[in-house]
């Protein structure tokens, strides 16, 4: 009972409250299991990253860190699957499969190694017969146009630093099991 209480938190609740702002998909669904479209080919996936628009970000939006977080793989920090780092600020969408390199995101844009060890997006994954995990992909409006990192930065180094420049934070947290 314990586990099954702590994975229904959500992590972004521990962090200072921001505004929210409208995000959308074409491809995943809140809380609706994603398609195979997006999980990591290790686990049957063609591992492409879903299709994200956001708009009503807050004023003084200068770029965007676009992320995706388990917070319930089996480990205590949970697995970052995607972290994409100085989206422009006129950008306000992604397509489908923008999560492949640095030369598919928009502008000086570019990605930091998440936990699969690439420098792009990773899919859903979670152990076989596990429940099914919550996957945020979070849209994070930022006050600054460079969030001070390169791509050897670690996703906890970019959490800490979005820290001090959120201006506000969409998610939706679409799930995955096998």
């Amino acid at each position: 009972m314990g586990l099954e209480r702590q994975r229904a938190v959500n992590p972004y609740d521990y962090l200072p409250p921001v505004p929210t702002f409208e995000l959308t998909s074409t491809d995943v669904v809140d809380g609706e299991q994603a398609a195979l479209t997006f999980v990591h080919d290790s686990a049957g996936g063609q591992n492409r990253s879903p299709q994200l628009a956001w708009s009503g970000f807050p004023e003084g939006t200068q770029s965007f860190v676009v992320t995706c977080f388990d917070p319930d793989a089996p480990i205590p920090s949970g697995f970052w699957h995607w972290v994409a780092v100085d989206i422009p600020a006129d950008v306000t969408s992604l397509e489908q499969n923008a999560g492949e390199s640095d030369a598919t995101l928009p502008g000086g844009a570019f990605h930091v190694r998440a936990d699969f060890g690439a420098s792009s997006y990773g899919g859903c994954a979670p152990p076989p017969g596990d429940m099914p995990h919550r996957y945020f992909f979070v849209v994070h409006a930022v006050d600054v146009p460079a969030l001070g990192v390169d791509g050897s930065a670690t996703p906890a180094v970019v959490g800490f630093n979005l820290a001090f420049h959120t201006l506000g934070r969409a998610y939706l947290a679409p799930t995955y099991a096998h």
